[in-house]
């Protein structure tokens, strides 16, 4: 009767082996996927730098979403080198052509004075709080420590701030900046989600504050409750690694572009209109900025009034947590951000139609030749723009 000793012993002669010398030098000279089949406390002490963690227990649910090309050499290693012969037969089977077992694990990978990396570790609250993301390979526990770690500034704490903001916070977005000089009313609350009714008359950003630590208590709050103006947007944009636009206003949305190019620091932008709503992302050097779309504000005659022409309370839930999830996107650096792309939504057809956007060569900001090389305050009218917008997209920024 065979043994596990046999049986391992036959298992380990269907399976290519490397020592860690060999290991490191595929790293250095080969494009191949890494995968550490050790369990989480394990990987919590170290491992090999490019190594995506695919442990054992859960390794025939993961190791094709984790390890996703079966024709890429595939290097698996775990602490001494049995799981990793075991898991690399199962990849075997599952039609991995070039799969390879480090001989004798990461205790010989570090005893052999390789580089290995020691992650920041989530708290066991964290852990549990944030354990669907880190299901996801595209996230993980190191997508995470982005996210706690990366800093988003909202303009506005209102209709499209709110969603923004709520998800944002759910998702483990470190420090969130708000900026808004208003308080909250009874009109906000039919599609303002931050505020409540007993916070009538308390300034937005002590409101928004108050819901989204306690929603999320890693969250830390940057509440500015002053209108932007070129006197405070350097040294508060400064601080941001993305920027939500969720104004009302053309003054502040034309100031936040000029100073989005001099910083170079992403935007993501919203606007919804009575029943309809676009987003797209303005990224410094990769795609258009709003100017290169409009390149002056309207004049005062065209935008007379500051009152609302009126929204559906759901659709800044829709256009928001788009820009939510376009933010996140720019923080892990994954998908297809909306650069360059011009996303419209119907909420009456329930549809969506996307323009396809481009630089534009004479935008004054942005183009070969910049004319606008300060920050302008323009004053004199407050209207809405997500109307106007809809009805001037010049031809010459689409494609």
């Amino acid at each position: 009767m065979a043994t596990y000793r046999d049986w391992f012993k036959d298992l380990r002669k269907s399976v290519s082996e490397k020592t860690p010398q060999e290991v490191a030098d595929l790293l250095k000279d080969g494009d191949i996927q890494l995968g550490d089949v050790r369990e989480k406390d394990e990987w919590d002490q170290g491992y090999i730098p490019g190594a995506v963690h695919v442990p054992k227990s859960f390794f025939e649910q993961w190791a094709e979403d984790r390890l996703p090309n079966k024709d890429k050499t595939t290097v698996l290693y775990c602490a001494g080198g049995v799981r990793s012969v075991m898991a690399a037969a199962m990849l075997k089977e599952l039609g991995y052509t070039d799969v390879i077992s480090m001989s004798g694990g990461f205790g010989r990978w570090k005893d052999s004075g390789f580089d290995y990396k020691t992650p920041v570790t989530l708290t066991r609250d964290q852990a549990l709080r944030y354990s669907r993301h880190l299901l996801i390979p595209e996230v993980g526990e190191e997508g995470q420590h982005k996210l706690l770690s990366s800093r988003v500034l909202l303009l506005g704490a209102g209709g499209l701030g709110s969603p923004v903001a709520y998800y944002l916070a759910a998702a483990g977005v470190g420090t969130l900046g708000i900026v808004d000089s208003d308080v909250v009313d009874a009109s906000n609350l039919q599609r303002q989600i931050l505020h409540s009714i007993d916070r009538l008359g308390v300034p937005k950003v002590k409101s928004a504050e108050q819901t989204l630590t306690g929603l999320n208590p890693d969250v830390k709050v940057n509440g500015y409750q002053e209108r932007l103006t070129s006197k405070n947007i350097d040294s508060i944009m400064s601080q941001y690694d993305v920027v939500v636009d969720g104004a009302d206003n053309f003054p502040t949305r034309y100031l936040l572009n000029d100073a989005s190019i001099k910083h170079r620091v992403p935007i993501v932008h919203g606007s919804i209109y009575r029943f309809e709503g676009q987003v797209t992302t303005f990224k410094p050097g990769e795609g258009p900025c709003y100017r290169c779309l409009f390149h002056q504000p309207p004049p005062p005659e065209l935008a007379p009034s500051c009152a609302e022409a009126g929204v559906l309370g759901v659709l800044p839930g829709v256009i928001g947590t788009i820009q939510a999830n376009e933010v996140i996107k720019l923080l892990l650096g994954i998908g297809e951000p909306l650069i360059g792309r011009y996303l419209m939504f119907d909420a009456l057809e329930t549809s969506f139609r996307e323009v396809r956007l481009r630089r534009d060569p004479k935008c004054p900001v942005c183009g070969e030749n910049p004319t606008i090389t300060e920050y302008i305050d323009y004053d004199g009218f407050c209207a809405s723009p997500s109307e106007w917008e809809q009805q001037h997209t010049p031809a010459v920024a689409r494609v």
